[in-house]
């Protein structure tokens, strides 16, 4: 037993761990700002994926001592072989020969310079270790803050900020070594979760879940009617919702269909690609969330791990771009993650909440409920 904040003794619950390298601070895509490449008439800028805000989370964390109640960890970088496991042996080589050549374009908006790799790979490395750790039993949760961040990166090719499709490559290499077999997958970023979806469109035994805005980005994926191939027909979830949806559309499609299709599903591991870009101050989203949705979503994931996997629970940084807005939904998250009585005052979460069309619209519940129907119909709840 230990003795709680009340001095009452509180009961034993398993370690939370948070896993972070200032090496993954150091990948600079360049001076894009919010475009993917460099032109003429643009002022050069900042990428918004800079390292700033998952900077400032962790710094969030040190100042309010949350972090003293984690299990804090710095593993090593990704090997070749795990990295091979879902990416093709000519895309990895073509990262290292732009390494070496001063930097390049790893395929749709994924611009990267020289100890970028090493960055990602560092990333790619923080998650396997967070999977491995809670899918062994050595740790009950936790959190890898990962930066490039990863759920847009292909087999053969980066996307959208991504070089190295770090939840694939970790859940593949858990898989592989017999750490665990059925995992879900769910993908909260603003943008659609398409390297999750490509690595296990035809592997029944992965269930990838993405709630997303609509056609954001990448254009061309993340419908509803994308539901896996072959035998992995109904592993794929895709809830493309319309700009402007806030807390009650987020609410209502979480208790409405991604809960109760996670829980039919049974999985032995929830795998949360966690982007923040769906608040409502980032500027690559049209989103309206705050820092309190995002605490409500984990807190909703964690009391569904612990019915249906054993409270086995591993949220991996994805995007995120207000620098001043990402730490305090981080630091939400993460405190509902550990179970910490720690709050943190957001004191722009009320406002947040109080904007006109934060409720559920008709539009945005007869969407949904559509959704949900078919779901059903197809015996998939």
């Amino acid at each position: 037993m230990s003795v709680g904040r009340s001095g009452t003794p509180a009961a034993e619950s398993p370690a939370s761990g948070f896993f972070w390298h200032e090496r993954c601070f150091w990948h600079d895509p360049g001076a894009i700002g919010v475009f993917s490449a460099p032109r003429e008439f643009l002022q050069p800028q900042p990428a918004s994926e800079s390292p700033e805000s998952k900077r400032r989370l962790k710094n969030l964390l040190e100042v309010s001592g949350l972090i003293d109640e984690l299990d804090v960890r710095k593993p090593a970088m990704a090997r070749r072989e795990d990295l091979e496991r879902f990416h093709t042996s000519r895309y990895l080589d073509s990262l290292e020969a732009g390494d070496r050549a001063l930097g390049g374009n790893a395929g749709d908006c994924a611009p990267y310079t020289p100890g970028s790799l090493s960055a990602a790979r560092q990333s790619a490395g923080l998650a396997i270790a967070a999977v491995e750790a809670v899918a062994t039993g050595e740790l009950g949760r936790a959190y890898a803050l990962c930066r490039p961040p990863g759920h847009h990166a292909e087999a053969d090719r980066g996307r959208g900020f991504c070089l190295l499709g770090n939840i694939p490559v970790a859940v593949m290499r858990a898989r592989a070594l017999g750490q665990v077999g059925r995992v879900a997958i769910i993908d909260w970023d603003v943008h659609h979760g398409n390297g999750q979806q490509a690595a296990f469109y035809d592997d029944p035994e992965v269930f990838t879940v993405s709630i997303h805005q609509a056609g954001n980005f990448p254009l061309e994926t993340g419908g509803f009617d994308e539901q896996g191939d072959g035998e992995g027909k109904g592993a794929c979830l895709n809830l493309p919702l319309p700009p402007g949806c806030g807390l009650g559309a987020y609410d209502h499609a979480m208790s409405r269909l991604v809960l109760p299709a996670i829980e039919a599903f049974r999985p032995e591991l929830i795998v949360v690609a966690c982007g923040y870009d769906a608040c409502a101050k980032d500027p690559l989203g049209k989103m309206l969330l705050n820092s309190g949705a995002f605490a409500r979503m984990t807190r909703q994931l964690r009391t569904l791990a612990d019915r249906v996997c054993r409270g086995r629970l591993v949220m991996v940084h994805e995007g995120g771009y207000s620098e001043g807005y990402v730490p305090l939904c981080g630091h939400a998250a993460i405190g509902e993650l550990a179970g910490s009585a720690l709050h943190v005052p957001d004191p722009q979460n009320d406002e947040i909440a109080a904007w006109p069309y934060q409720a559920l619209q008709p539009h945005q519940r007869e969407l949904i409920d559509g959704w949900q129907a078919a779901w059903a119909e197809a015996g998939r709840l």
